[in-house]
């Protein structure tokens, strides 16, 4: 694995040490876990007194499945991350659900719905979340993005336009690292995953929690990571990588008047890193879900932030 110095304008060799924390700091951004009920029957719609789930065609003929719940003028839509699913938002579809209309998804080749692509870019799980906004959205739609579904999201907001009037990054952005951003390194990067799948996942997953997360969550994130379907998630992750290291920067400079951010802060002592970051201390990657409490309270004050805009 090679990382560029920035400052002396030359790739250098790591040693095996540092060459798993660069890992596990790119692994952190892009996973998620995959758990998901029995399929639905397609195209059937189901209404209860709390939700209604359907699915949707997207741009490409592929199949998603999403759902919605609650009443409100403003949608929230809740983005997930890589190999995850709808259920990884579950304490936050429940919480904000009672002040908004919450919509949810499982993007192509995730969860229930399924997928007629071979390259799983970001404009195109973009086109998944736009298609379920189309069906179920109000005039004012907030996105909530999860690790590579901040990327989606932001090329989300490029099809529905002044619709969207506010986008969460939730540690996706603005994090301490910078992205390789040629072709040639991140096939580098994405080479262990061609390689053995199951096991790079593995060896890397536990690095994601601070000492005090639930060895169960983090074995079942072990667990989901290693089953995702190799060629969607090998196609994805180099596809997230690219889109970092090679279009974030633009993105988020046009998309900074609606963008904010909550990411986490392991060690408690970590420093935001733009004026948008709101930091959750004495938690990893997995923010909303380590700490619903403390995620929930502040993109209410976020969300608050829109509303009075």
């Amino acid at each position: 694995m090679a990382l560029i110095d920035k400052s002396e304008g030359k790739v250098m060799r790591i040693q095996s040490s540092l060459a798993t924390l660069f890992l596990m700091y790119m692994v952190a951004v892009l996973t998620g876990c995959n758990t998901s009920p029995p399929p639905p029957e397609e195209n059937a719609e189901t209404t209860t007194s709390e939700e209604t789930i359907s699915t949707v065609t997207s741009a490409d003929g592929s199949s998603i499945f999403y759902g919605s719940r609650g009443q409100g003028d403003v949608t929230l839509v809740f983005v997930h991350c890589w190999t995850c699913n709808h259920q990884f938002w579950t304490p936050q579809i429940d919480y904000f659900s009672e002040d908004y209309t919450v919509a949810w998804l499982d993007l192509a080749g995730h969860g229930q719905s399924e997928s007629n692509r071979e390259t799983y870019t970001m404009a195109a799980f973009g086109s998944d979340v736009a298609a379920v906004v189309d069906e179920v959205a109000t005039d004012k739609v907030v996105l909530v993005g999860h690790s590579m579904g901040g990327p989606v999201s932001l090329e989300a907001a490029k099809l529905l336009g002044d619709r969207v009037i506010g986008i969460v990054g939730v540690d996706t952005f603005y994090l301490p690292f910078d992205y390789p951003d040629s072709e040639a390194e991140i096939d580098e990067f994405v080479q262990p995953f061609k390689d053995d799948f199951e096991a790079t996942s593995e060896q890397l997953i536990g690095s994601m929690f601070t000492p005090s997360a639930d060895p169960a969550v983090i074995e079942s994130i072990k667990t989901q990571m290693g089953s995702a379907d190799q060629d969607m998630a090998v196609s994805a992750l180099f596809e997230a990588v690219k889109w970092n290291g090679q279009e974030a920067a633009s993105e988020l400079t046009a998309h900074s008047d609606k963008l904010r951010n909550i990411n986490g802060a392991p060690t408690g002592t970590e420093t935001a890193l733009h004026e948008s970051v709101t930091m959750i201390p004495e938690v990893g990657h997995f923010v909303a879900q380590v700490k619903p409490d403390e995620f929930n309270q502040a993109l209410e004050q976020i969300l608050a932030e829109y509303t009075t805009e």
